[in-house]
């Protein structure tokens, strides 16, 4: 008595719960970066625009403190996608020197 079965190349690749629940889990991640990709462009666009108004100093610790957090989210959310070298996104955002330092890099 022989059995039927359908090819292996021919299989549905969310055939159980598991692969589906693996699909959203990669979603909910890319969302994530997207969104943390958003807040880091905003927090240094506002940075970059402080510093070239001329305003006053004393008004720039809590910008560059929100540049840097942004800076380290989005780094941490990279590294929950599996990418672990930073230096692209920083060559691709241009992150001042001094944002980095702030997260102990130089």
């Amino acid at each position: 008595m022989s059995s039927l079965r359908m090819p292996q190349g021919h299989r549905s690749p969310f055939q159980t719960g598991a692969s589906v629940l693996d699909l959203e889990i990669q979603q909910e991640r890319s969302a994530a970066l997207g969104a943390a990709g958003q807040r880091i462009e905003k927090a240094l666009a506002a940075l970059r625009e402080f510093d070239a108004s001329g305003a006053d100093l004393a008004l720039r610790p809590p910008i560059l403190k929100e540049a840097a957090t942004a800076v380290w989210y989005y780094f941490i959310q990279r590294e929950a996608c599996g990418v672990r070298d930073q230096r692209p996104a920083i060559a691709h955002y241009a992150i001042p020197r001094e944002v980095l330092m702030r997260l102990g890099a130089s």
